[in-house]
């Protein structure tokens, strides 16, 4: 995965809010757009993370991105084989 990784949830938060401030995000408080960007928890990694996928958006905020592995969940074995 290319992007931005948070070692605790405020710092993802702080982000969003970041990129929110940048970008004017909500206009109104009843807009439909309330953030340009979210984070997701990388729950299967260890120790646990928080992230968010690159976006060219996102470079005046939050920089370069790196690369970083996220852990998904084995899907399950589908029943009828």
């Amino acid at each position: 995965m290319i992007g931005y990784k948070f070692d605790t949830i405020e710092a993802a938060e702080k982000a969003v809010s970041d990129c929110d401030k940048y970008y004017g995000i909500p206009v109104a408080p009843d807009d439909v757009t309330q953030h340009w960007v979210e984070y997701v928890e990388a729950s299967y990694n260890h120790p646990v993370f928080w992230y968010m996928a690159f976006d060219e958006s996102l470079l005046p905020i939050l920089g370069e991105p790196t690369e970083f592995e996220v852990i998904q969940p084995t899907p399950p074995k589908d029943a009828t084989n």
